[in-house]
C-alpha cells in the first residue's frame, strides 16, 4: 500500500484466526493505529454527534452511532437504509479519514479473497456497559461481493457470530482492543450481533467500546 500510513507498523506480528468459509478475526491488526484511530473518531464525532437511532418499530437503540463517508446507515421509524445526509443537521456526512479506508482495505487484503476492498461508509457505533446489539443480518448495502470490514476499540466484548438463518446458537467470539472481523463471500449475510458490554475502564476509551464498521453501501 502505497498511503505509508502503515509503514511504522509492518513488522508487527498478525494472528489470523478463521471463523469459518469466508470470516476471519485479526486479531491485534489495528492495535498499532488505535491512537490515529480515537482521533479520527473524534473528529467525526464533532461534526456529526453519536445518537440513539430508533428501530422502525419504535425501539431507542442501546448502541450510540454516527457515521462518515459518502453514505451513512440509518433506521428510524421509516425503516432501514443509507442516505448522503445526516438527517439531524442535513449536512453531508463527514469525509471518511484517509486512515479508515487505508486499513480497512488492508484488513479485507490479509483476510484472503478481498483484494481491491473500497469501503464508502462507515458506521461507528459506541457502546457502553450494558449496551447491546442483537442478531441481525447486514441487508441494506447494494453489493453483497463486497465484505464487511469490523475494528474492534476499547473495552473487550463477546461477538454473536450465527450461521445464514437466525434459528440456533451463535458462537461467541471474544474481541479486544485492536481486533478485526472480515467477513464475505459465504459468509457475508450471517447473522451476528454484540452480547451486553460488562462494565470496566479501558485506558484508550474508558467505560465504552468503539466499533468501526466499514461497508461498500453504494
Amino acid at each position: 500500500m502505497s498511503t505509508g500510513l502503515f509503514e511504522v507498523a509492518e513488522e508487527v506480528p498478525r494472528g489470523l484466526e478463521p471463523l469459518g468459509p469466508g470470516a476471519t478475526v485479526l486479531r491485534g491488526f489495528a492495535t498499532p493505529y488505535e491512537v490515529a484511530l480515537l482521533a479520527s473518531v473524534q473528529d467525526v464525532t464533532t461534526h456529526a454527534a453519536l445518537r440513539h437511532m430508533v428501530t422502525p418499530g419504535g425501539f431507542r437503540m442501546s448502541v450510540a452511532m454516527t457515521n462518515c463517508g459518502t453514505a451513512g446507515w440509518i433506521t428510524d421509524r421509516r425503516g432501514y437504509r443509507y442516505g448522503a445526509r445526516d438527517p439531524e443537521s442535513d449536512a453531508p456526512w463527514p469525509a471518511m479519514p484517509p486512515l479508515f479506508a487505508a486499513l480497512a482495505a488492508r484488513a479485507a487484503a490479509a483476510a484472503a479473497g478481498f483484494a481491491g476492498y473500497a469501503p464508502d461508509s462507515c458506521l461507528i457505533n459506541r457502546y457502553e456497559p450494558g449496551a447491546r446489539l442483537t442478531l441481525h443480518q447486514d441487508r441494506n448495502e447494494r453489493d453483497f461481493a463486497q465484505p464487511i470490514v469490523s475494528v474492534s476499540l476499547g473495552l473487550s466484548a463477546t461477538f454473536l457470530w450465527g450461521g445464514l438463518k437466525r434459528a440456533g446458537r451463535p458462537r461467541r467470539i471474544p474481541l479486544a482492543s485492536g481486533d478485526v472481523v472480515v467477513w464475505g463471500g459465504p459468509a457475508r449475510l450471517v447473522f451476528h450481533g454484540v452480547d451486553p458490554l460488562p462494565d470496566g475502564t479501558d485506558p484508550l476509551t474508558g467505560r465504552a467500546r468503539l466499533n468501526l464498521t466499514f461497508r461498500k453501501a453504494l
